[in-house]
């Protein structure tokens, strides 16, 4: 990256770091059981309710309970099913017709981060009727109030249930943005770990990593505060105790409580504090490809910090120590953080390449991750499309990069 842009990247960052205190940064009330949802819509005088899943989450039963417990204290439900991994702006509209029709006045996103940053992106449009979802890409375009919103997370991952971040796929370009604005954090919680013990080992896994990298993204960058530190700490202490073991019994109901904690510290520090380019770049597979935001994040995550090298030592030392991870000095500690991740990965089969990168999509790919992370992003080291090209040729399909040189 050229000198001028990196100085106009770091005052950038800095302005926004400078602003955080200033800012309405909430946190969502904590939820514990179905019936204390339930009794706050019935306090609130909510009739009718629209309920945005995915076909997996309902079919499996977990949405059964509350879906039960809504409609014996007399509130309608509306039921949208069809939420995708990496949600569509078609998703979106579709949900939001439901929610007009059925004249509902909340609501609750159950599952994933999928469903619920499409529950969020449903509000932003019930507040912006005439405006569409790619006019609010970025930061801050929604500022009208939305529905209340109630996230119900089933997965102890993606910290969507605590953060201002909406992420949407465009239907018909594929291109895969982030929607950051104060209204989409969601006014409640429901943490219950008995919704995450039918996860399956594998979704256990990625979403798990999914909420590591949350919390070394925010730790390791330029934009952190004392609370997200030690939120991201926190965090990072209880994936290293608790992922390996939720991911081998996920009956492990101790295991499941401790991972929905970390994941929500990890989505509350990097909601004020920030991501990177792990980030940038796995959203720009999510939108191509469709790749799960957990998978790829978990891939690419011990090749950007490996590559970032000094620059981010002393935060990932830090990191080690919370983890428990020894070592002599900072470096010696950074490296054996990241030789830690990529054994618990290993162990939980996560795959080591994406076979799905093509050669030629690359550039594309690279421009997409340049712009959604510069400037916003206050990554320890500051890398134009030109440099991030070398994370989609590290996790690139051997067979193909053979094919290339043969």
């Amino acid at each position: 990256m050229n000198m001028l842009r990196k100085i106009y990247c770091r005052a950038f960052q800095t302005a926004f770091r400078i602003a955080i205190p200033f800012l309405p940064y909430r946190k969502p009330e904590i939820l514990s059981s179905k019936d204390e949802l339930t009794a706050l819509l019935k306090g609130k005088g909510i009739k009718a309710v629209l309920l945005v899943t995915d076909s997996s989450i309902r079919g499996l039963g977990i949405t059964k309970p509350l879906e039960d417990s809504l409609r014996e204290c007399g509130i309608k439900l509306a039921v949208y099913d069809k939420t995708v991994a990496n949600p569509t702006t078609d998703n979106v509209e579709e949900a939001r017709s439901l929610y007009l029709s059925e004249r509902c006045e909340a609501i609750i996103g159950f599952g994933g981060g999928s469903s619920i940053d499409a529950a969020k992106a449903v509000g932003a449009r019930i507040a912006y009727p005439r405006k569409p979802l790619s006019k609010m890409e970025g930061i801050l375009k929604v500022l009208r109030r939305i529905p209340l919103l109630i996230a119900v997370p089933t997965t102890a991952g993606t910290g969507s249930e605590t953060t201002l971040a909406s992420v949407i796929v465009d239907s018909r370009t594929r291109h895969k943005y982030p929607i950051n604005s104060f209204p989409l954090i969601p006014r409640y919680a429901l943490l219950d770990p008995e919704n995450t013990k039918s996860l399956p080992a594998s979704i256990t896994a990625s979403t798990g990593l999914d909420a590591l990298t949350h919390a070394v993204e925010a730790f390791i960058g330029r934009s952190t505060t004392k609370e997200t530190r030690k939120e991201a700490i926190e965090a990072v202490s209880l994936i290293f105790r608790y992922l390996p073991r939720a991911y081998r019994n996920g009956s492990d109901m101790e295991a499941r409580r401790g991972m929905l904690r970390a994941a929500y510290l990890a989505g509350a520090a990097f909601t004020k504090s920030y991501v990177g380019y792990v980030h940038a770049v796995a959203h720009s597979l999510g939108g191509k490809y469709n790749t799960p935001h957990g998978l790829a994040n978990a891939v690419l995550l011990p090749h950007v910090l490996e590559y970032y090298g000094e620059s981010a030592w002393k935060k990932l030392a830090a990191l080690a120590d919370a983890a428990g991870i020894k070592g002599e000095s900072c470096k010696d500690k950074a490296e054996s953080f990241i030789i830690a991740i990529r054994k618990m990965e290993k162990d939980m089969k996560i795959p080591s390449e994406l076979p799905e990168i093509k050669d030629e999509d690359i550039e594309e790919l690279s421009e997409y991750a340049a712009k959604e992370a510069n400037p916003l992003y206050p990554v320890p080291m500051l890398m134009d499309k030109n440099e991030l090209r070398i994370f989609y040729k590290m996790v690139e399909a051997k067979s193909r990069k053979k094919g290339e040189t043969a």
